[in-house]
């Protein structure tokens, strides 16, 4: 078996695999792209860690690829979609930087509060200048933590071990788990109004880009301080800037940037009263040698046909296994995302419900595709088939499983049940079609449909009336998206009616406002699977 060391990863994790017999390692740190594609040819496993990017070109050039593991959390230097088509395990380490970077975050929070960096430059200049480096304490302050996951939560601790009062938003957080971490859950316009000091400790996905603009800081206290440690574009740089300019800003702390490295010409490097740090959120000598060590293990499992850890794109189980679960794994992290865009944000419970032939079967790692499914678009790439249920638990969200024995119409059924905070509840059930063993959606919300479980969805509650499919249909041709498919249920004649769309393309945010906006329609979801 021949590994590439394609990033310095922990002298012990290159040690260990130097170990394992029959191995044969090539360190090849700091290679051109073209480099990488010429070292690739003949490799089953590559470790990274963010310096080098494992394209679909590169895993395109080497066919014996079954592994690539990342020493870090992150993986957008990984295609994991051209991975997952060419059936390539892609593994991380999410829990090895935590304290690293808690402990990083609380190091700028402290350098927004009383000016060391500036004030230590000044003195290495031959300065002695009492008067320029005043700062404020962190005593009786108040901490807008937003996202209140592994990190998060370590920030929340430190800062109330200072006295800091903790304000967190995090939409997932169920108000249990708020009140067992002694923090008070806010509205990101409650915390942003409240916060003396700001942290943000989300994924980057299309919900969080930006979720720091230049509304946000218009309704943030004039002096906030504010830090980022974990993406970015989370904030917005040039909201930032100006911001800080205009004084409504007083410190600011960043370890993340839109665009890494930052630019020479950043403005950013200019500002007196930001302290920047070039991503060394896991740069300590414990957490890279905890990653490196954990993904070289990791690695050699997966080589030797032993147990999966820590995956992206697949569960946690062997080879042999994944060859009869792998159309329902792929089914139930369909419906686990399904159900969660049409669910409310705050959920307290997820019930999976097996019918027929599954029943019968190991189920751990469906489960886990269908908890996964439904953090993917909340947790981002820290979510994987192993931390799922610890996540989930984190959120407080509790997991019911049951096999039912209860007749159904088909061989097999899937159900997935999201239960809300007001006891509302969202649910979808699904199967596998034709001897391709395709998914389909087949009830939403306990309506009978007939959906490919792929690509773009809409979905519209409405008042059964005339005229409603032909004024989607309308609206959706008049904004350019083709309806590829559409399946129509409804309860009963004149009550309420269910039609679930595939489109071609995504529809513009003015068409989804105007069917929410539609008095007849009670829903208007739209969805991407």
């Amino acid at each position: 078996m021949k590994i590439l060391v394609a990033d310095k990863i922990s002298p012990k994790g290159v040690a260990f695999l130097r170990a394992q017999p029959g191995y044969e390692v090539i360190e090849a740190y700091g290679s051109s792209p073209e480099r990488v594609l010429e070292l690739v040819r003949d490799v089953h496993a590559i470790a990274v860690r963010s310096e080098t990017r494992i394209s679909a070109e590169v895993m395109a050039a080497a066919p014996l690829l079954r592994v690539v593991g990342r020493a870090g959390v992150g993986v957008d230097n990984v295609d994991v979609d051209a991975a997952t088509e060419r059936g390539v395990i892609v593994m991380n380490t999410p829990s090895g930087n935590t304290i690293a970077t808690a402990e990083l975050t609380f190091t700028h929070l402290l350098c927004g509060a009383r000016p060391v960096p500036q004030a230590a430059a000044s003195m290495k200049a031959g300065q002695w200048d009492r008067k320029s480096f005043g700062g404020i304490e962190l005593f009786k302050k108040t901490l807008g933590v937003v996202g209140l996951g592994r990190i998060g939560s370590e920030v929340a601790k430190r800062a109330q071990a200072f006295g800091m009062l903790v304000l967190a938003y995090d939409p997932y957080l169920a108000p249990s788990r708020a009140k067992a971490m002694q923090v008070e859950p806010a509205t990101l316009d409650e915390l942003l109004a409240q916060s003396d000091y700001i942290t943000v400790h989300m994924p980057l996905t299309d919900d969080t880009r930006y979720m720091i603009d230049e509304a946000a800081f218009a309704k943030a206290k004039k002096g906030l301080r504010i830090f980022n440690c974990a993406r970015g574009g989370i904030i917005k740089e040039s909201a930032l800037i100006e911001a800080i300019k205009s004084g409504k800003v007083a410190a600011a702390g960043l370890d993340v940037f839109e665009d890494e490295p930052l630019a020479k010409d950043s403005e950013l490097r200019t500002l007196p009263n930001v302290v920047l740090t070039p991503h060394l959120g896991a740069s300590t000598a414990e957490a890279q040698e905890s990653v490196g060590i954990e993904i070289a293990e990791q690695i050699t499992d997966v080589l030797r046909g032993g147990v999966i850890r820590n995956a992206v794109n697949m569960p946690s189980i062997d080879a042999a296994a994944v060859k009869v679960l792998g159309p329902y794994i792929d089914l139930g992290a369909k419906l686990g995302t399904l159900v969660q865009q049409i669910a409310s944000p705050q959920v307290t419970g997820l019930k999976i419900t097996y019918w027929g032939k599954l029943v019968d079967l190991d189920t751990n790692a469906i489960t886990r595709a269908v908890q996964r499914g439904y953090l993917r678009r909340i947790s981002g790439d820290g979510v994987n088939f192993v931390n799922a249920p610890v996540i989930l638990e984190r959120l407080g969200i509790k997991c019911e499983i049951l096999k039912s024995t209860e007749d159904s119409d088909y061989t097999e059924l899937l159900g997935v049940e999201a239960l809300s905070v007001d006891g509302s509840s969202r649910s979808v059930t699904g199967t596998l079609f034709t001897k391709a063993a395709k998914p389909r959606v087949v009830t939403i919300n306990q309506r009978e449909v007939e959906v490919e479980a792929a690509g773009k969805l809409l979905i519209i509650e409405n008042e059964d009336q005339p005229g409603m499919i032909g004024y989607v249909g309308t609206l959706l041709g008049k904004d350019g998206v083709n309806i590829a498919n559409m399946s129509l249920s409804r309860q009963a004649p004149g009550q309420t009616a269910l039609i679930v769309i595939n489109l071609d393309s995504e529809p513009s945010d003015a068409v989804r406002r105007e069917l929410k906006g539609n008095p007849n329609i009670a829903l208007a979801k739209y969805v991407e699977l």
